[in-house]
């Protein structure tokens, strides 16, 4: 079906489109004998009546269409992946949680401030403790207004300090209830045991501000504009998903890799 209109719309196309996208397929077409007048009136008039009699046709076209798009976004998605790998999974500095030896990585962009990231955090959580093969590396991607950057810079700081306590602090500053300000980042900081004073000197360090640019770059690299952003295996999920769809999308990623480790064997 879908054929039948590709079929019937390409001499329409042709008939309809400009003389000079005629006259360039000249050499292509010399064996398509032209068509009189009446004869392309009588052509529209039958495709119209096809079209009126099938319309479901349209419909599978545009999904067709649709279905183009999205592949052909996949695979732009996947070579972005592809040529930012290095700094996507193994930038050297960004929080490793999970199994750092695992078999499917999930990054993470946050920012503490946002309430959707808010609400994957616990999923996150739960994937991490009931998969034992899953690496998760998270990003400070901080976005919401001065504000989160504040707490992302410290967040980044507290994980150049102290990274056994980095863990503590990001679930403490996720799950802190109210608005998240520089104040009462620090606040959490302090009670999850670093020196305030310490903190506050490292998260303005050259150190951090340049960690903090890498990561804005890599998002603008990878077209993300909001938080949470993922990155799985050479998937790109821009926003929050629910923890079964998050579940399956895990499961195909390691399908294929498993896949793709065999045709390598």
């Amino acid at each position: 079906m879908k054929q039948i209109f590709f079929l019937l719309l390409l001499p329409f196309a042709m008939l309809s489109g400009p003389a000079t996208a005629q006259s360039e397929s000249t050499h292509a077409d010399a064996d398509v004998p032209a068509l009189a007048a009446d004869q392309r009136d009588l052509l529209r008039e039958e495709i119209r009546a096809y079209l009126l009699e099938h319309p479901e046709v349209i419909l599978e076209a545009i999904e067709l269409l649709e279905e183009r798009r999205e592949s052909a976004a996949t695979n732009a998605d996947r070579a972005l992946v592809a040529s930012h790998s290095e700094a996507i999974f193994n930038d050297g500095y960004s929080h490793v949680g999970g199994n750092p030896e695992g078999d499917v990585t999930l990054v993470e962009f946050i920012d503490y401030r946002c309430g959707f990231c808010r609400r994957a955090h616990p999923e996150i959580n739960e994937l991490v403790e009931t998969d034992p093969n899953l690496r998760v590396v998270v990003k400070e991607f901080p976005i919401l207004g001065p504000e989160s950057v504040a707490v992302g810079r410290m967040a980044l700081a507290a994980l150049e300090i102290d990274s056994d306590r980095y863990g503590a602090l990001s679930d403490a500053l996720m799950e802190h209830q109210g608005d998240l300000t520089e104040t009462a980042g620090y606040l959490i900081a302090k009670q999850a045991g670093f020196n305030v004073s310490e903190l506050k000197e490292a998260a303005q360090s050259e150190t951090v501000a340049e960690r903090l640019s890498m990561n804005y770059q890599l998002a603008q690299a990878l077209g993300l504009q909001g938080t949470p952003s993922f990155i799985l295996g050479g998937e790109i999920i821009r926003g929050y998903i629910p923890l079964a769809e998050m579940r399956d999308r895990i499961s195909e990623a390691r399908a294929g890799a498993d896949a793709a480790d065999q045709a390598q064997n």
